[in-house]
């Protein structure tokens, strides 16, 4: 058995999609649109395999930032090295994207940095 995606709620799909494909080099699937449940998704596909489905409908909500949802708590991209950990950090501070821990060795052997993505879903870049 494999894990075959994991799916996030969005209410910008299209920002959602560019930030994968901008600093994740996600490829993009069709655009899928089901207009009886107004819902639309895309899935991105990363050079291991890996898929994550991003989904949209007008009922989307928020959970307060100060209470973390139940269940999803981050997900975590390795981008193979350190150096590469190190230059993505920088990219984001740069371009003006929150940077929120590291990078930094952790407890647990992990060498990381956790940024947000738009919709404040907190990612976690190892090697």
């Amino acid at each position: 058995m494999r894990i075959e995606h994991v799916a996030l709620w969005t209410r910008d799909l299209e920002r959602l999609r560019s930030f994968y494909e901008t600093y994740f080099q996600a490829s993009v699937g069709p655009r899928y649109v089901n207009e009886r449940k107004q819902f639309t998704s895309y899935f991105l596909s990363f050079g291991s395999g890996a898929r994550l489905e991003i989904m949209s409908k007008p009922v989307v909500v928020t959970v307060p930032e100060d209470s973390p949802p139940m269940g999803y708590a981050h997900l975590a991209i390795s981008v193979g090295s350190r150096e590469a950990v190190d230059s993505l950090a920088e990219r984001f501070r740069r371009e003006g994207l929150p940077v929120v821990d590291g990078p930094r060795q952790t407890g647990d052997g992990y060498y990381e940095c956790v940024v947000l993505d738009p919709e404040g879903n907190r990612i976690e870049i190892t090697v």
